[in-house]
């Protein structure tokens, strides 16, 4: 979910709209500003859940340290809230620091969850074992019934904890040469390195990874490709297929040029399961 690219497009946007565009450019920057706002939203929403599942955690839980642990946990998320809140829509800088703190969020939520998980399955296993001094224990008779119920209630949180994320992205300008470009007349081609981080609890299996490169302008460098995002079909640079087996996963992608660039900073977004699950800037004089 990280949609800063919508924020810096639209900013963008304004501008030139004041600059006398066609009516054809402002629609398709208005097209922008609108999924901007969706995705700004998105975090706002995602935000909130993130309060709710830890409430609902800390009244499921009976160690006071894990409590604890939640309850500080939870007022970090709070404050973040607030922050996106104050944000204006356009600081672009500060929407994707936030974007940024949602995956820091996601594997610490991850990591209670997995915490929780294995509680209940210790406590499963001690239910087994002392069948004969359950009636002499009821209280810990409804303690493993208490925990049995929690992990019906961790599956939404196991979806959050799920999503992947990209991690290490480099994004690289090459000339003719295979080297670095510096100047964007010399740029024959763009490579975009990064890892799907490590997730126990994501579905193994192949994936479709879309890249999406923005231009310094708004505009898409595509062949004309779709994918779905956000209710809606979203034009991709790029596409590769690979086999995720829940372990740190190394991805290359290449983009060659054959179309006529722009001086300024080009945009890469990273989609995979229907999720933004990262980004990152490349600048080209």
């Amino acid at each position: 979910m990280d949609k800063t690219k919508i924020f810096i497009t639209a900013c963008l946007g304004l501008t030139l709209i004041g600059c006398g565009q066609s009516k054809e450019e402002q629609e398709r920057l208005r097209q922008l500003e609108e999924l901007a706002e969706v995705d700004r939203l998105e975090m706002q929403n995602e935000y909130e859940d993130f309060v709710r599942q830890y409430n609902e955690l800390q009244t499921q839980i009976t160690n006071d340290s894990l409590v604890a642990q939640l309850e500080n946990e939870q007022r970090r998320v709070r404050e973040l809230l607030a922050e996106l809140k104050q944000t204006k829509k356009d600081d672009a800088a500060e929407i994707l620091r936030l974007k940024k703190e949602l995956a820091t969020l996601r594997a610490i939520l991850r990591n209670y969850v997995m915490q929780i998980d294995s509680l209940n399955r210790l406590n499963q296993e001690l239910q087994g074992e002392n069948q004969n001094l359950r009636t002499q224990n009821q209280q810990a008779q409804q303690h493993i019934s208490s925990l049995s119920a929690e992990k019906e209630s961790l599956t939404d949180k196991v979806a959050i904890a799920s999503q992947l994320d990209a991690n290490g992205i480099n994004a690289i300008a090459k000339n003719k040469k295979g080297k670095a470009a510096r100047k964007i007349k010399d740029v024959k081609q763009f490579q975009l390195n990064f890892n799907i981080a490590r997730n126990v609890t994501a579905q193994t299996g192949m994936k479709s990874i879309y890249v999406r490169i923005l231009t310094p302008t708004g505009n898409v460098l595509t062949q004309g490709g779709t994918f779905a995002y956000e209710n809606r079909q979203l034009e991709y640079s790029i596409r590769k297929d690979v086999e995720y087996t829940g372990e740190n996963l190394a991805v290359s992608v290449y983009w060659d040029v054959n179309e006529t660039l722009s001086a300024g900073t080009y945009r890469f977004d990273i989609f995979a399961d229907g999720h933004n699950i990262g980004s990152t800037t490349i600048s080209v004089d």
